[in-house]
């Protein structure tokens, strides 16, 4: 389990150092990287599930951002992604249909 620290963009140390502030920072092994790659995204998650209209594009936009991370660092690229997101797209629908089931007969 982590217990200190947070993965934060690639260029926040940059931005903390023009404030004028050094910050303390390491770089993640890979196990460790996954790790808090995955506390990222339910970070993400939980930030879009509490924003409202206005800010809801921006915290989807950083879902994504943790989503092609995660697929990248399964040998993924953003271009296979979106292959294997319309191939389960054409066998399965999307959800633009609103379609909520609630059991069967």
């Amino acid at each position: 389990m982590l217990t200190t620290g947070k993965l934060v963009r690639d260029r926040i140390p940059q931005i903390i150092r023009a404030d004028g502030v050094e910050p303390e920072v390491y770089v993640a092994e890979p196990a460790e990287y996954r790790e808090r790659l995955r506390a990222k995204l339910a970070e993400e998650v939980a930030e879009y599930m509490e924003a409202d209209e206005t800010d809801a594009p921006e915290e989807l936009a950083d879902v994504l951002e943790v989503a092609f991370a995660l697929a990248a660092d399964l040998g993924v690229d953003p271009a296979q992604l979106e292959k294997i997101r319309a191939s389960k797209a054409e066998q399965r629908g999307g959800f633009s249909e609103r379609i909520v089931w609630t059991g069967n007969r």
